[in-house]
């Protein structure tokens, strides 16, 4: 089983240009998007979260349980689902705006065990920013690292909703040695500042660093570095494709039995590059359609570059 910890929330994404263009709300959120990429790929999932009761959180819920994503770890309350306002850029970039006081996701409560036989717990977005559920997700990481169970990590740097840059930087610093698996995008490293060889001396097994079409690189603490390019691909928007990562990283480590510090480290090069390979690919076809639309596994199997 690996657990996904985060925030599910409402993307309203625009259907045109200008500021006044029609919003279509689709689901979102970092760690939910995640979860449904790793139900799709067949990977036993489930979602560890705080959702409304209101047709918003209905809808969420309603996604992860036709995706095969086991929802009984989260948590329900009356208050509404955060808003997500998505600005997608000629080049398919999204930059978002959140409505989020009083919303349902930041009032998470650390739950009292995680659910039996999980191997990897994923964190990371505004569930890690934002009080009090940010200390509860916190306080989840740092009692799963110490009990041996793999811990991810996806920053997913959302600027407008850190109030003070410096002390997130020095949160995120002190995280690292829970984390056994950093991923994050080149932007978000370059906000963060440090180096993968700075975080890795810190505590994670490995650092993985997309570059959007450029494609992948891992670092691991053996000082190696491995890179992959990126799947050409007519891109729609990337909604969803940093996401989408991080559920193919973690759904191929499992496959391999590699969910430890011990496994990443015997992965090499060959089991590397297939690995990042394999995470390119997903994320392209993600980028090919519109919204957070993570592939199945059948369609990675089918789905050939362009």
């Amino acid at each position: 089983m690996i657990v996904v910890a985060g925030e599910a929330l409402i993307d309203l994404v625009p259907r045109g240009a200008g500021a006044l263009a029609a919003l279509t709300p689709a689901l979102g959120g970092g760690p939910f998007n995640t979860a449904v990429a790793l139900g799709r790929l067949g990977s036993p999932t489930a979602f560890c979260s705080r959702v409304s009761r209101d047709a918003f959180g209905e809808a969420l819920l309603e996604r992860l349980l036709e995706t095969g994503v086991d929802v009984a770890p989260v948590q329900r309350g009356d208050e509404p689902t955060t808003l997500a306002v998505a600005t997608v850029g000629a080049d398919g970039s999204a930059a978002y705006s959140f409505y989020v006081e009083g919303t349902a996701d930041r009032l998470f409560g650390k739950p009292g065990a995680l659910p039996a036989g999980t191997r990897a717990v994923s964190f990371g977005t505004c569930s890690l920013v934002l009080e009090p559920g940010a200390s509860a997700y916190e306080a989840l990481m740092r009692e799963a690292s110490a009990r041996g169970v793999f811990t991810a990590l996806d920053p997913n740097i959302r600027a407008a909703l850190i109030a003070d840059a410096d002390a997130y930087r020095a949160r995120f610093r002190s995280w690292l040695p829970s984390v056994s698996l950093l991923k994050l995008s080149a932007e978000d490293a370059e906000w963060l500042g440090g180096s993968p060889r700075e975080w890795l001396a810190a505590g994670p097994a490995a650092v993985v660093v997309t570059r959007g079409g450029d494609g992948l690189t891992a670092y691991t603490r053996d000082g190696a570095e491995y890179a992959v390019p990126g799947e050409r691909v007519e891109v729609v928007d990337t909604i969803g494709a940093g996401d989408t990562v991080n559920a193919a990283l973690l759904h191929r480590l499992s496959e391999r039995d590699a969910l430890s510090a011990e496994g990443v480290a015997a992965l090499g090069a060959e089991g590397w590059e297939s690995l990042l390979r394999f995470a390119a690919r997903a994320a392209a076809v993600t980028c090919s359609r519109a919204g957070a639309e993570p592939p199945y596994a059948h369609e990675l199997e089918a789905w050939k570059t362009v």
